[in-house]
């Protein structure tokens, strides 16, 4: 589990091919500190990568390695990635952390796409298009994780939806490099999800 809360921007240094082409190992270079606090990471660990939950195969001294499946790889942006990409990421909630999100598992449901920025005031909204499968997940004043991104959702019409993007979240992920016509990772409220199963069964 994760809280949405973006600790370090990593690089993809390397794309590898896995299984005939189907499946792809990333290499992504990140400060020290992120791989050596509060404990240093050990394989195995979780890592969210742009809010892809993803287990560390490999690592150095200032980068990991994961394994993303064909299956991964078609329900998000990750089959974009190339080296030079930029990368949000968090590492694995802990038990007595804070949580300063909210509980974000990892499991990315679809990909939106961007669709306007516009500056307002001190900050900056963003305009979605949630796949319309996803839409209906997705409610005002209710939370989504966007490229692992814990963010308030301020409208919905229909299959778009607007958040607000402050200064230092802009700065310390790659909302400030993201453009219109961008897709990213969307991860819907985890609370949303089960409601909508239950009502799928009678009382």
């Amino acid at each position: 589990m994760f809280t949405g809360i973006v600790t370090a921007l990593g690089t993809v240094r390397e794309v590898q091919p896995l299984g005939g082409g189907h499946d792809m190992r990333l290499v992504v270079g990140v400060a020290p500190e992120f791989l050596g606090r509060p404990v240093p990471v050990a394989l195995g660990a979780s890592i969210a990568c742009s809010g892809c939950c993803l287990t560390a195969v490999d690592l150095g001294g200032d980068w990991f390695a994961v394994d993303a499946s064909a299956e991964t790889l078609s329900k998000t942006v990750l089959g974009g990635w190339k080296p030079g990409s930029r990368l949000n990421l968090e590492r694995s909630l802990r038990l007595g952390d804070e949580l300063g999100g909210h509980l974000v598992a990892g499991h990315v449901d679809g990909v939106a796409e961007v669709l306007s920025a516009t500056p307002e005031n001190g900050s900056v909204r963003w305009r979605f298009r949630a796949p319309a499968a996803l839409a209906r997940f997705v409610a005002p004043k209710g939370s989504v994780a966007l490229d692992g991104v814990s963010l308030t959702v301020n409208e919905v019409d229909g299959e778009e939806f607007g958040v607000n993007i402050i200064p230092h979240t802009a700065a310390i992920t790659t909302f400030g490099t993201l453009q219109p016509g961008d897709t990213v990772n969307l991860e819907i409220d985890t609370v949303a999800r089960y409601v909508a199963r239950l009502q799928e069964f009678p009382a």
